[in-house]
This record gives C-alpha cells, sequence and structure tokens, in this order.
C-alpha cells in the first residue's frame, strides 16, 4: 500500500511504525475492550434510509456551535500525549484541524504547551473553536491557573472531563510494561503533579478528588469561558449537568478506556437528547471511522462530533499532513452521504433517517 485511502489504512500503516507500548496506551481500551470494539459497531449497527429527488442545490455543512461557525460539524477529541505518535505531536494536530477549519480540544495531559498550541491554530484564518480539556486537580490553585492560562491564550471554551476519576483497568498497558519515555510529559502541569496510590480510602484515596456538582458550580465562578461536560452517557445526569449551569455536554465513555462494558455512545445519545431537550448542545465521541458514522450521529441529534484515535493514527503516518487526510476523508464521506440521503444541509437529518440492522 502506498498511500492510505481510508482511515482503516491510516490505522495498519500506524500500527507498523510504533513502539508496543505506545501503541497499548494511545490505542488500547479497559479490561476486555469489549466497549472499545462495540464503540465502532454501534455505528455500522444503524441502517441509513435515504430519501430520493430532494433538492440539494446549495447545500452545505456548516454548523454554529457556541458562538462559532464550523464548515463541518467535527472537532479533534482532547487526546493525551500527542508526542507518542510524532515528535511535533499536539502541534501538529492543532495545526491540521485548524487548517481545516475544524475545531480543537486540548487535553490537560499535552505534550506540548497550551500556548504554543494556541498560537498555531489561531494563526489560520478559518479555523474552528480551540477547546481546552480540563481535568480538576486536587489543588484549586493549581485548577485555577490552568484555566487562567487557557483564557490568557485564547482557548474559548473549557471541557471539564467527568468520568475518569481514577484510571481504568487497562491490561495492554501493563503487558507492554508501558512507561512515558524520555522528552514525553505533561508539559502544562507541575513535576510530581500526579497523585501515588495507597492511601486510605476507595482507590487508594483517589477518589477522594472525584468532581462533583459543587465543583462545577466552584469552577464557573472563576472562568468567563463556557463549560461542557465530557463523559455523561446517564440521561440524569444530562438533565443535572444543564441544570448546574453546563453549556453543553459530550456523551463519551472516555473511547472505552475506562469503565469497560458501559454501552456504545451511538446507543447512549438518543436519551441523552431527550434529557436534553435542546436547551444546550450535545456532543458526541467514540467509534467514529467513517462520514457516515458522523451522519449517523447528527440524525440522532448530536450538534456536533469529537474524533479521537483516526486522528492520532494520521499523526503517526505523516504529522500534520497525515492528520489532515483523516479530517478530510470523514468531512468529504459525511457530504457525499449527505448527497445520498437527500440531505442539503445538516438541519435535513433526523431519526426517520435511520432504522437498527435486523
Amino acid at each position: 500500500m502506498t498511500e492510505p485511502v481510508t482511515l482503516a489504512d491510516h490505522e495498519r500503516l500506524a500500527q507498523e511504525r510504533m513502539d508496543a507500548g505506545a501503541w497499548a496506551y494511545l490505542f488500547g481500551g479497559a479490561a476486555d475492550e469489549i466497549t472499545l470494539r462495540d464503540n465502532c459497531t454501534a455505528w455500522q449497527r444503524l441502517q441509513l434510509r435515504p430519501r430520493v429527488m430532494r433538492p440539494l442545490s446549495g447545500g452545505h455543512t456548516r454548523r454554529t456551535l457556541l458562538g462559532r461557525e464550523l464548515a463541518h460539524p467535527l472537532l479533534v477529541a482532547p487526546m493525551a500525549y500527542q508526542r507518542l505518535a510524532y515528535p511535533q505531536g499536539e502541534r501538529a494536530s492543532a495545526l491540521a484541524a485548524a487548517v481545516m477549519g475544524l475545531g480543537y480540544v486540548l487535553s490537560t495531559q499535552a505534550s506540548v504547551p497550551l500556548e504554543e498550541v494556541a498560537r498555531l491554530a489561531q494563526g489560520e484564518a478559518a479555523r474552528g473553536p480551540l477547546w481546552f480539556q480540563l481535568y480538576l486537580q486536587p489543588d484549586r490553585g493549581l485548577t485555577r491557573s490552568l484555566v487562567a492560562r487557557a483564557e490568557a491564550a485564547g482557548y474559548e471554551a473549557l471541557v471539564l472531563t467527568v468520568d475518569a476519576p481514577v484510571q481504568g483497568s487497562r491490561d495492554q498497558e501493563r503487558r507492554t510494561g508501558f512507561q512515558l519515555p524520555p522528552g514525553v510529559a505533561a508539559v502544562n502541569l507541575p513535576d510530581g503533579v500526579a497523585m501515588a496510590a495507597g492511601g486510605p480510602g476507595l482507590c487508594g484515596g483517589l477518589a477522594e478528588h472525584a468532581p462533583t456538582w459543587e465543583d462545577l458550580a466552584w469552577l464557573r465562578s472563576v472562568t468567563r469561558l463556557p463549560i461542557l461536560l465530557k463523559g455523561i452517557t446517564h440521561p440524569d445526569d444530562a438533565h443535572l449537568a444543564v441544570e448546574h449551569g453546563a453549556s453543553g455536554v459530550i456523551v463519551s465513555n472516555h473511547g472505552g478506556r475506562t469503565l469497560d462494558t458501559l454501552p456504545a455512545t451511538a446507543a447512549l445519545l438518543p436519551e441523552v437528547v431527550a434529557a436534553v431537550a435542546g436547551r444546550v448542545p450535545v456532543l458526541v465521541d467514540g467509534g467514529v471511522r467513517r462520514g457516515t458514522d458522523v451522519l449517523k450521529a447528527l440524525a440522532l441529534g448530536a450538534s456536533a462530533v469529537l474524533v479521537g484515535r483516526p486522528v492520532l493514527h494520521g499523526l503517526a503516518n505523516a504529522g500534520a499532513t497525515g492528520v489532515a487526510q483523516v479530517l478530510r476523508l470523514i468531512c468529504d464521506e459525511l457530504e457525499i452521504a449527505m448527497a445520498l440521503c437527500g440531505c442539503r444541509t445538516l438541519e435535513d437529518l433526523g431519526p426517520a433517517l435511520l432504522q437498527p440492522r435486523p
């Protein structure tokens, strides 16, 4: 194979290039990886019911999200330590997303300074929104400092991850004995900030610092940025998120990396959309490998879709160029699928386009 033409091609080539330990960390899942696999197959189980003879002139995939217009309803999901895949890491993936006019979410555990990523992305006039993903730190002063840095650098929203108070049981990592190599670190956090296990309480004391609704209230009090909650899987939590002032929710099972046997996000999305009832945007990630997957998510009520692992596959293959190709493939496939389903704009998408596979 000389040139990848699908996301699956990028995945195969990336695995050939990468160290086994880095591959296990970036692409492995929790326990038996049931949720990891189901995230992909759940989109495939949904079949499309296209309409024909509909006007398509002037069609587009634009969408406004939190006051910003995106050329396509896609963002790059937050992913840690991207320099494991490619030396330029988040520099390359953020630049590719910006050039494509798509949104980008930088992880708290990025391996490149958040200010540098922001400068690169902001150099592209047609870029999409730039958001900062946040893990609440036990030290509120450190959290406040991260938020202040993100605001000063020009990030436009905070994405608070709420579904990972402790790390999942990731067998692939343990089998390879994965450790971060020299030179790769969470450079936006002080050295030694990670908490050591072994203390009293649940999970060696780590669960003492799990985020709560009170923490969300505090966070809202120290920032002017909108806050989206990432990791919402239950409709009751979606309702509570809106009641507590979240500006959006992201349906996510952490890519199958935390709690195994959670349902796929395609299965979880409709109930969350119903619970939110249009009050705030609902986004979704997990298992997206085709433009048709994006179309299905939008038809189920998502405002936009975050793409994770495929971006890292492209990054490992060819840096920013590889990421741009992955994103271009998804966008092109989305446009093709919309035209073939008789949908001129995203507003034409709805549940009537879908049926479960028998």
